[in-house]
């Protein structure tokens, strides 16, 4: 077919539902996208403009849908893949044309750390766009069944890359917007290529058994058919084999092959109102067998997405069991649309919309705001694309949650304030752990109190919607930004020692800037808070860093390499002077100051240096040298740099007459606990350490924060200390404060 011909069958398909459409501005559209995709080819070999054209076919044919998403469909790759601009769609076609093919452009003038991000950023855009105007979604699954459809040409890599984002993001997307003919489609064009003997072995075998299958349905639909009409019900009946996709996951999921798999059929009884939904219920629980359990009435409490059906399962004189699903037209219009059903054509060319019934859309944004690539598609795929489950309030208002949701869900998806109130739960009046899994059909109250303390960081770990996570973590972030920063501060430093980098490395006032951009934080504290709270994690931002600290240590030692080579230089030519051997110099408090005999040492109370530790010395105003750990942010690059201190930071080294001891602080981050000071106790004593003192304080969320002031004779006494401390059930962290 040349492209001529595909756009005449594209524009003869709109006229048999829609003949008052605008075809002057669709051909318009037409040819502009020709003449700004000319000369690019597919990978095909086609002209790109059969692209285009047949994603306009799909939402003309399976969606039918209007004039501006016809045109949209046509021009969706232009503002991604040629010189057009928004600006210039917007002038030539309408402003709400440029924001749908806007919309369905991907991200791709933007460089991405990680693959992840690049798809969390399209989604994110691409979801924005859609709980503006839902047609946006609705064009970019009909691009991806194309694409889908056509991905024979594409390497094997990318044939696996591509499936496995269909099965995962858009066939559920699919599904959630109740377009289960499209959704069927994308699930069995990606098991093609995710398992190709797994798929070729179902469709080969549905193949041999296609006369038995066709003689089973005729004569199941004759019988239906014979007993409504006796009854003078008006009906549609008729039925199908399951697609491969569904015989597939069952034989996957209960560990059959084909021939032990029964219920591959499913018949379907169109009426025409919802009392003969009901009436062709009991005819069929007359005519079969119906199979205990397996009722189900979507009528009575819809899903989210606007389906409705009656759903049975039976057993024949065959002996075969299968299903049937009963609708009224509108009904399954609804079913095989999905929202496309609810986009009825106006006059003036606008589509008249549900937004409202998509409200979800706006819910499931909000709720990742601040959420990193791994979470937010993580999350995507539990809120959007799980089963659900339906349970009720004691009012018996429907409350849809993932499945596997607790009462912590359900709480929090009530409001925000029942959540952070809660202090336990009934199920079907009796109470349960707030780790209890809710099922369908419960019956939930939540037990509210204004004294509670409010959520537990545990909540994080039981919660299943990122709603009721998201809530969790902005009361966190909210009531404890002090104490969190405290907490992520430890973690990440924590994190950086595990990973061999020191904490001087990342303050360094050339690189920090830098550093910040990589985790997109505006300061140390505000990534801080962002690890208390449970919003960003540690190791991932000691990972994201570590390339660019590995970079600038880099140029640091071919810095220092220029520099000897230049002294090198400098030095030839010259007499050397008659150096004189250095004279032995006494230590002070195990200390030996460069050049200075007899000099007052302190030891500064901000980072409290032990032997072994990395050390610098500072001359200070009539009190001797005062001594710093090397990574204690008083003794940062930045200080030792500055004009009016440079001169006054002094090398200074450990000598082999130290003292017995030297006094340190540590601070430990432990989940609260009975006889937790009692185990740190015998971890001191175990290790031989005199306790300076003890100050604890324990947190409203469960959490105690301890600090102990001791004096240790050298580093490897602390480390060992150390050890044991971390060690103890329930020690989540142990650090050495500086600055």
């Amino acid at each position: 077919m040349t492209i001529q011909e595909q756009y005449e069958l594209l524009e003869k398909t709109i006229r048999s539902y829609n003949p008052a459409a605008d075809f002057a501005h669709i051909r318009s559209a037409f040819e502009f996208a020709d003449k700004a995709h000319e000369g690019q080819k597919r990978k095909s070999g086609e002209p790109y403009i059969i692209h285009p054209l047949a994603v306009a076919q799909i939402v003309a044919e399976e969606l039918k849908l209007d004039s501006e998403s016809i045109e949209a469909a046509l021009l969706h790759d232009v503002i991604e893949d040629t010189p057009a601009t928004h600006e210039e769609v917007a002038k030539l076609f309408s402003p709400t044309i440029a924001d749908l093919v806007e919309g369905v452009s991907k991200l791709t003038r933007i460089q991405y750390a990680t693959k992840e991000d690049e798809q969390m950023e399209n989604l994110r855009k691409m979801l924005i766009a859609m709980s503006k105007d839902i047609r946006v979604i609705l064009i970019k699954v009909a691009d991806r069944l194309h694409n889908m459809r056509t991905m024979e040409y594409q390497s094997p890599a990318k044939q696996k890359q591509k499936s496995l984002e269909t099965m995962e993001i858009y066939a559920p997307i699919a599904h959630r917007l109740g377009m289960q003919r499209m959704k069927w489609e994308l699930e069995d064009l990606s098991l093609k290529y995710l398992d190709p003997v797994g798929y070729e072995e179902i469709v080969t075998s549905l193949g041999a058994r296609q006369k038995d299958y066709d003689a089973f349905m005729q004569r199941t639909c004759r019988q239906v058919d014979d007993r409504l009409n006796d009854m003078g019900i008006q009906h549609v009946v008729y039925g199908r084999v399951k697609h491969p996709y569904s015989i597939y996951r069952k034989m996957f999921n209960q560990n059959k092959n084909m021939d032990e798999i029964f219920d591959l059929f499913a018949f379907r009884v169109v009426v025409e109102s919802v009392g003969d939904c009901y009436n062709v219920l009991g005819v069929v629980h007359d005519i079969y067998k119906p199979v205990l359990g397996r009722f189900k009435d979507y009528i009575g409490t819809p899903k989210p997405n606007g389906y409705q059906s009656l759903h049975t399962t039976v057993v024949g004189s065959d002996g075969i069991p299968f299903e049937v699903q009963i609708r009224t037209q509108e009904m399954h219009e609804i079913a095989e649309y999905g929202v496309a059903a609810h986009w009825k054509y106006k006059q003036n060319g606008q589509g008249a919309g549900t937004e409202g019934k998509y409200e979800w859309v706006r819910r499931l944004l909000e709720n990742q705001e601040g959420a990193d690539a791994e979470d937010y598609i993580h999350s995507l795929k539990v809120d959007m694309f799980a089963d659900e489950v339906f349970v009720f309030t004691p009012n018996g208002d429907v409350q849809n949650l993932p499945a596997g949701a607790t009462p912590i869900d359900f709480a929090y998806a009530i409001h925000s304030a029942v959540g952070n109130r809660m202090v336990g739960a009934r199920v079907n009046g009796r109470i349960v752990t707030l780790d209890h899994v809710l099922k369908n059909g419960d019956i939930v109250e939540i037990m509210t109190s204004k004294n509670a303390k409010g959520p537990s960081r545990d909540w994080m770990k039981i919660a299943k919607s990122s709603e009721a996570r998201s809530k969790i973590r902005q009361w966190f972030k909210k009531e404890r930004r002090d104490e969190n920063i405290v907490n992520g501060r430890a973690s990440f430093e924590a994190e950086l020692k595990h990973c061999g980098i020191l904490m001087r490395e990342v303050t360094d006032p050339e690189v920090l800037p830098t550093l910040l951009k990589k985790v997109s934080y505006t300061s140390l504290k505000e990534m801080y808070a962002a690890i208390g709270y449970g919003g960003f994690s540690a190791q991932k931002a000691v990972s994201r860093m570590q390339g660019e600290l590995q970079r600038a240590a880099k140029q640091r030692q071919a810095e220092q390499q220029a520099l000897e080579a230049a002294a090198a230089e400098a030095k030839q030519g010259r007499e050397e002077p008659h150096v004189p051997a250095p004279k032995q110099v006494k230590s002070e408090q195990g200390i030996i100051v460069e050049g200075l005999d007899n000099c007052l040492v302190k030891f500064s109370k901000c980072c409290t240096p032990v032997p072994g530790d990395d050390i610098v010395g500072f001359i200070t105003r009539g009190y001797g040298v005062s001594v710093h750990r090397a990574d204690c942010p008083n003794a940062s690059l930045e200080k030792r740099t500055a004009p009016d201190q440079a001169g006054r930071w002094i090398h200074v080294s450990w000598g082999t007459d130290t003292n017995e001891s030297y006094p340190t602080i540590l601070e430990a981050v432990c989940k609260d606990r009975v006889n937790l000071l009692l185990d740190i106790s015998a971890a001191l004593s175990s290790t031989n350490t005199f306790v300076l003192g003890v100050n604890t304080r324990s947190t409203e969320d469960g959490f105690a924060i301890c600090r102990l002031e001791i004096r240790i004779k050298d580093g490897a006494q602390l480390r060992s200390l150390m050890n044991k401390l971390n060690q103890i059930s329930g020690v989540l962290k142990v650090t050495r404060p500086a600055g």
